[in-house]
């Protein structure tokens, strides 16, 4: 089966600030704030929406096309995507741009001061879909460039291509009509619940409304689980998988929808599909950084059996 992911490709820069903000930043002088902070260096990890998930659908043998844009600085994150073997056919390279880049200062109070550079990001991926086999693709569309994010859902229903839509961070840039538009035809609608509280207010539909237009609504709620709702109004609660320890949630939810891909494209029905998908979550969260994770199959098949009993 083929696999569009859609989405941003960035790179995370990270930033540890030995003090405190709140003892450099004067709230008398909020209005004309000017501050420096000496950290104690800096780590680069690779990052953002499609290429975390292509990451961990790499890990489950699946081989993913990356549907994003890239800068001139892509030449590290390049080398690191074609050593896991995973295609470059769908990023197309912007040489005016940087890539997306996070910048991400932490003090020692877990307080963080973050800035976002789009780059690249801004320039749609502009694939071809010309020479796709519709009977034969699974798609997400996750948060990247918006022109992407409106007019991948169109092609793949043209295509007759399932979808799965998560509008994530980017959510605030659309209103409401888009939101629907994006969201009418997709095979899943996923979100976490305070994502899914902000599409219902801004398309001004209930839960059920929602689900006229797309045919099941996954909602995550982290070390809870997830909800899986569907059209017939069936629901289910998938539980979390159990983990050795919990480092960073960053990456769980990238993680937990390539899990949930990888399931569909075995051919499962989604309580199970949920269940690959909360296993490869587990993964995700025991390391620092949304690429970091390894496993291989039969790791990831023990742990699925661990928690849920063995592979249907």
């Amino acid at each position: 089966m083929q696999i569009f992911v859609s989405g941003s490709l960035a790179y995370d820069r990270i930033m540890s600030f030995p003090g405190k903000f709140s003892d450099h930043i004067l709230p008398d002088k909020i209005h004309i704030l000017n501050v420096c902070f000496m950290v104690d260096g800096l780590d680069e990890r690779f990052g953002g929406t499609a290429g975390n998930i292509a990451y961990s659908l790499n890990l489950l043998e699946e081989k993913p096309v990356i549907l994003a844009c890239a800068g001139k600085d892509f030449d590290s994150y390049e080398k690191w995507l074609r050593q896991q073997g995973l295609s470059l056919k769908g990023v197309r390279q912007v040489d005016t741009e940087h890539t997306a880049g996070a910048y991400i200062t932490t003090d020692k109070s877990d307080n963080q001061i973050t800035g976002f550079n789009p780059g690249a990001m801004k320039h749609p991926s502009q694939f071809d879909f010309s020479r796709v086999p519709p009977d034969d693709a699974l798609a997400i569309v996750a948060p990247g460039n918006l022109q992407d994010m409106q007019e991948y859902p169109r092609a793949y229903r043209d295509l007759h291509i399932p979808y799965i839509f998560d509008p994530g961070q980017s959510l605030p840039a659309f209103n409401g009509e888009q939101l629907k538009d994006m969201i009418t035809g997709a095979r899943i609608l996923v979100s976490n619940d305070y994502e899914l509280e902000m599409i219902m207010k801004a398309t001004g539909e209930t839960k059920a409304q929602l689900l006229e237009r797309a045919e099941v609504i996954i909602t995550t709620l982290g070390e809870k689980g997830s909800l899986i709702t569907e059209r017939n109004g069936r629901t289910t609660q998938v539980p979390a998988a159990r983990i050795a320890r919990c480092v960073d949630p960053t990456g769980a939810g990238d993680a937990y929808r390539s899990g949930l891909i990888k399931g569909l494209a075995m051919g499962w029905e989604l309580p199970r599909a949920a269940l690959v998908a909360s296993t490869c979550a587990s993964f995700a969260v025991e390391y620092l950084g949304t690429q970091e994770h390894s496993f291989s199959l039969d790791e990831f098949w023990a742990r699925f059996e661990e928690n849920y009993g063995k592979p249907a």
